[in-house]
């Protein structure tokens, strides 16, 4: 993980003290230190513009982020409670739905994980299908009790939840920071560092010192967005963990 960061930040700052090299070459250093306060107040707004940008788009991806995860975590508690609620109706819609179940948990951790790593809405349609096949099952069925009419109420219940939180989990996989927004994001960043060419400091090393911790800050913050952007891929990526557990529930339940 560290090492793609790693890489990153150390490309970005790389270039951030070629250009400063570059630009005390052929900048009077003399004619910058006379623009010292100017560029300073300059600096200082375009400053603060861009970090409240900055911690905005933040803010936004690592709230999208937990909240997918979220989704998954109720996702899957919601096949387990689906499971375990018609474990108390008869056969043969008992075994029935352990069943599509099981196929649906197989099929979001073999093919739907991947998918929405590419936001390949066309490989999620088979999940789908399987809950609709299950959902006519559970249609079909003919309570004979007030006890089975009380637990396929609740099934009922239950798995309209799956349903909902599914389609909000696919909703969420797509999201992306918009285009115009990440233009920005790069855009003020490049802005930032190369403002920073404009102060006229005597000693080369500390504007080197400075330079590089500029860059290496936001590069590390804009990898960062980047990565928690799409939640299914990445160093970050949200873990299939609760559809395993509910995974390994069904088949030790046969």
């Amino acid at each position: 993980m560290f090492r793609r960061l790693a890489f990153w930040v150390g490309v970005v700052v790389s270039l951030a003290v070629g250009g400063l090299w570059a630009s005390r070459g052929f900048l009077p250093q003399d004619l910058l230190a006379r623009t010292n306060d100017s560029v300073g107040n300059y600096l200082q707004t375009l400053g603060t513009i861009y970090a409240v940008l900055l911690a905005f788009v933040v803010y936004a991806v690592w709230t999208q982020f937990n909240e997918t995860r979220t989704l998954v975590e109720r996702e899957a508690n919601d096949v387990v409670d689906v499971f375990r609620t018609t474990q108390g109706l008869p056969e043969p819609i008992r075994s029935t739905m352990r069943d599509h179940l099981e196929s649906y948990v197989d099929d979001v951790l073999k093919n739907e994980f991947p998918a929405m790593s590419r936001c390949d809405l066309g490989s999620l349609e088979a999940g789908g299908k399987r809950l609709d096949a299950a959902w006519s099952e559970l249609r079909a069925f003919e309570p004979a009790n007030d006890r089975d009419t009380a637990l396929f109420t609740e099934t009922l219940g239950r798995f309209n939840h799956l349903f909902d939180v599914r389609t909000l989990r696919l909703t969420s996989a797509c999201q992306r920071v918009p285009l115009a927004l990440r233009l920005l994001l790069h855009t003020g960043a490049l802005m930032v560092i190369a403002s920073l060419y404009l102060f006229a400091v005597e000693s080369f090393a500390i504007h080197i010192l400075i330079t590089v911790a500029t860059a290496g800050a936001i590069s590390h913050i804009l990898y960062i967005v980047d990565d928690l952007d799409n939640c299914f891929a990445g160093e970050w990526q949200i873990s299939p963990h609760p559809f395993e557990r509910a995974r390994g529930l069904l088949r030790n339940s046969r």
